[in-house]
């Protein structure tokens, strides 16, 4: 699967470009601080999926909470596969890379998102932010996080999130939250399909040739090694790029500030 990092930056790249596109009737960012939060719980969420294992980097984000809760999930993962598996799929004992990297997890999830802020309002907000920007810590701040443990991570993700609270009106609020987590979780699926390993993304619905959890992938010439000199010396870097890119242009009055220093310069069109 791809590393962390690379999940975590692609999810804050999709965010912001989404942030864009997306209707304020259906949750979209109507600032910069609300576009900005947006993203980051897209970075966070695309982390998500990694929690089906105690041994992800990402399970231990809350130390001994967050491994207790990706072992239940590991749990549930594996039963559901088995309940659910063909007649050639083969056994498992491990629930890592099943039903939390499938599309049904992400809309699900998605939708118990909006559900919650909907019925519980800003409590439910807080708690999403504080989960989604507890894992953004850890993927796009790798090093800090693992330098200053998990206590730390823990703390700052409290603070950011009652902070972030504030930027977000009540109006907005929960299907844009449920829209940025889907929109994680599917990012984070999308960028373990292009890896040699594949993803199960339409389990368990569409069967194929006797298998219920067939694995997508990419063909052999196309598809990456996780952590290998692509995704380290070019995808990562490049997504990086991207990023902080679109996120320099999703300032407001940035575009039209480049706009106006390109014509100035004689370099607008």
């Amino acid at each position: 699967m791809v590393m962390g990092p690379t999940h975590a930056v692609s999810g804050a790249l999709v965010g912001l470009l989404v942030a864009d596109v997306l209707p304020r009737e259906w949750g979209g960012p109507t600032s910069t601080a609300e576009t900005f939060a947006f993203a980051a719980v897209c970075a966070g969420a695309a982390l998500l999926p990694d929690l089906d294992t105690a041994q992800s980097t990402v399970a231990r984000s809350f130390g001994p909470v967050s491994q207790a809760v990706a072992g239940g999930i590991d749990r549930v993962s594996v039963g559901y596969y088995n309940l659910t598996k063909g007649r050639r799929d083969r056994k498992r004992r491990g629930g890592h890379r099943t039903l939390t990297h499938t599309a049904l997890f992400a809309g699900l999830l998605g939708v118990g998102v909006s559900a919650l802020v909907a019925r519980f309002g800003r409590e439910a907000i807080i708690a999403v932010l504080f989960i989604t920007l507890g894992l953004a810590l850890r993927g796009l701040f790798g090093g800090w996080a693992k330098r200053n443990g998990w206590l730390a991570v823990t703390a700052t993700a409290a603070v950011l999130s009652v902070l972030t609270w504030t930027w977000f009106p009540g109006e907005v609020g929960s299907v844009g939250l449920g829209v940025a987590v889907t929109l994680g979780c599917v990012t984070h699926c999308l960028g373990d399909a292009i890896t040699k390993e594949g993803i199960p993304f339409l389990a368990p619905f569409l069967p194929w040739r006797g298998e219920r959890w067939w694995e997508f992938r990419m063909p052999g010439f196309v598809a990456i090694r996780a952590g290998g000199p692509f995704e380290v010396g070019i995808l990562g870097p490049g997504l990086t790029l991207a990023a902080v890119g679109f996120a320099i242009w999703s300032i407001d009055g940035a575009p039209e500030y480049i706009q106006g220093a390109l014509e100035a310069s004689g370099l607008g069109f």
